[in-house]
């Protein structure tokens, strides 16, 4: 027996500076100590507070250590596991942080609030093996840590799929983990309405069902036929949107609901047409092409998706709409969308025009500054503040309007100058259904976001008072991405990426720490059979001309890696080439492979690529470059 702990004991040790790494997100402060505190049965759980959210964390907590064999003793022990709430405040800490310390007998967990002890939860969790073991051991440390920004979101789309109360749950269960603390729940767009309200039944009647179609969203989805059944989608009920806030409450998130207007609105206009300006019959969109794109944000739709802003019934359906949504959702912020409003029928409308005229609106952006004030004042009519994306800056902002930045920096930073509270979310390091390896291996998409350059995001521009930034928010749109599996795998690893940005002192980011501990969580991720993204394993391919010649660069962001490769179509390819400096692409009906290695074995995915394919991105500035 003393044998088995002593190799125990050796084991920790000799693990101890690789586990100190796996923390994510860095906490603000770690320090480690020889110490090792060893499960046994003779262990207590010792809460000192009557808080009661407390003790559902606990309770959460106790769960997890039955569920991975360790049984706590009802009677003192001499080993003990105590959680506390300070009784004065430690300023530092804030409402969310916390301290840990983990000696031989005792790990002592303490906070001001709840909150700073769930989070505190989750990173003892992340102390623990990977793998299940007969004895399970933790190295000891002593640990502060609190969060940076308050706001450390992700966005699930749920509108172009529709996914379950479990799966959504699940979602919810996996971002807390890593102390990203707000779901913004985008619900309705204009492939579907995913939220019963009861004083307009047709919007979940019709709003929420589409004709189901398959293959990728554009031009291969065929319109509805005529009488054609609209049987692909569905909604959550309010008794289901309540049960689903308890849960994200019981896990220290957050939800804020989005309820995209006045474009995205097809859905909407499918059960009630006439809040649009042409009053014409919809459908739910069932992905096909309904619009033109010509870049720098310039676009045509081509089918009417937009609440008409000059009709006094559009203010009385968004009255009903936020009236529900507010009662359902006991947080702060109500987003109401604002992106992408098409205002071609706007302009062609006479009545739209009569009414700019009377009301003295130079332009259709002033139109839509016009609406989204409404709609401000509505929501805050129901105690809740309003956010939108940040074309609601165009035409003039809202008083009081938070703004969510998604096209670059720029509409945060205006926003800010302004001195309005600003979430940084830009497609630049924050969006999430964007391809995030070669393409070759990935479901190609229009644009390309890697784990690395979601590391670099940075919530707070220069020469901006940090004071108006609430946090940052990585985005899943899925129009891609009808499968929670294949959710997770797109918002994993680089939700670790951006929470980081979000939760650590900007001083602690390392990119070389980061992905050494990023890949202890490949491992978590594997042994809790949870789908997550690995590209950043595969090697990153670069084709450029030198004097007509076509060449190849290859390189990784993994510490200690080889890569290799061959160009001649033979394989396996170890035994191939030794990747060290760029090569020459010969003619010739050929092949590029190439795979990432370490200490001889394969990691990562063995990239195939036809010269054909390689000559085309001559010119192309690879991802990750």
């Amino acid at each position: 027996m003393k044998y088995k702990f002593y190799i125990l004991l050796f084991f920790v040790l000799s693990q101890h500076l690789y586990s100190q790494h796996s923390i994510i997100p860095i906490p603000v402060s770690y320090t480690s100590t020889d110490a090792v505190f060893i499960f046994d049965n003779q262990i207590s759980l010792e809460i000192e507070t009557n808080d009661s959210q407390t003790k559902q964390y606990v309770a959460q907590f106790r769960n997890f250590l039955s569920e991975i064999g360790v049984s706590l003793s009802d009677k003192p022990t001499e080993k003990s596991i105590s959680v506390s709430l300070y009784k004065n405040d430690i300023s530092e800490l804030g409402d969310e942080g916390y301290s840990l310390e983990v000696t031989k007998n005792n790990i002592n967990l303490s906070a001001n609030k709840a909150a700073g002890i769930f989070n505190g939860i989750q990173t003892l969790k992340q102390l623990f093996p990977v793998e299940k073991t007969d004895s399970i051991a933790i190295a000891g440390c002593n640990i502060k840590d609190y969060p940076r920004f308050k706001w450390r979101g992700l966005m699930l789309d749920v509108s172009r799929h529709f996914f379950s109360v479990e799966e959504v749950k699940a979602y919810i269960n996996q971002m807390s983990a890593y102390k990203l603390n707000v779901l913004h729940w985008h619900l309705t767009d204009d492939q579907g309405w995913r939220i019963e309200i009861k004083a307009l039944p047709k919007l979940t009647e019709i709003g929420a069902w589409r004709v189901e179609r398959h293959g990728r969203f554009g031009k291969s989805r065929t319109v509805p036929k005529p009488n054609e059944k609209a049987t692909y989608g569905g909604f959550y009920t309010q008794e289901q949107i309540k049960d689903i806030v308890r849960y994200a409450q019981d896990r220290n998130v957050t939800i804020v609901p989005e309820i995209d207007i006045p474009g995205h609105s097809m859905a909407a206009l499918a059960a009630y047409p006439e809040l649009s300006v042409k009053k014409e019959p919809k459908y739910v969109a069932p992905g096909t092409k309904f619009s033109e794109w010509y870049g720098n944000g310039k676009f045509k739709m081509l089918i009417e998706n937009t609440l008409n802003p000059t009709d006094e019934k559009v203010y009385d359906f968004v009255d009903k709409v936020f009236t529900e949504v507010a009662q359902l959702f006991p947080g702060n912020y109500i987003h109401m969308g604002g992106d992408e409003a098409y205002h071609g029928y706007w302009e062609e409308n006479p009545k739209v025009q009569k009414f700019m005229k009377k009301h003295k609106i130079k332009d259709t952006h002033e139109l839509q500054s016009y609406f989204v004030k409404r709609v401000k004042k509505i929501i805050n009519s129901k105690g809740k503040k309003m956010i939108g994306w940040d074309e609601i800056l165009d035409g003039g902002l809202a008083d009081g309007a938070t703004v969510m930045s998604w096209r670059g920096m720029k509409g945060g930073i205006a926003a800010a100058k302004m001195k309005h509270e600003v979430v940084m979310s830009p497609t630049t390091f924050a969006y999430l259904d964007y391809m995030q390896g070669d393409e070759t291996v990935e479901n190609k998409i229009y644009s390309s976001l890697s784990l690395e350059k979601s590391y670099t995001f940075e919530p707070v521009p220069a020469d901006i008072d940090p004071k108006y930034i609430l946090g940052g928010q990585g985005n899943l749109w899925t129009e891609a991405i009808p499968t929670m599996p294949y959710a997770f795998y797109m918002t994993y690893p680089r939700a670790f990426a951006l929470v980081e940005s979000v939760w650590s002192p900007a001083a602690n980011k390392n990119w070389k720490n980061f992905i050494q501990r990023t890949q202890v969580h490949f491992d978590r991720f594997d042994a809790s059979n949870i789908n997550i993204c690995k590209a950043v394993l595969d090697p990153i391919v670069h084709v450029y001309k030198e004097n007509d010649i076509l060449m190849c660069e290859l390189k990784n962001s993994i510490p200690n890696s080889e890569i290799y490769y061959s160009i001649d179509n033979t394989y396996p390819v170890q035994f191939g080439v030794k990747y060290s400096i760029p090569f020459q692409i010969p003619e010739g009906d050929i092949k590029l492979r190439t795979q990432t290695f370490v200490d001889g074995k394969s990691i990562g995915r063995e990239l195939i690529i036809d010269r054909t394919i390689l000559v085309k991105r001559v010119g192309k500035k690879p991802f990750s470059f």
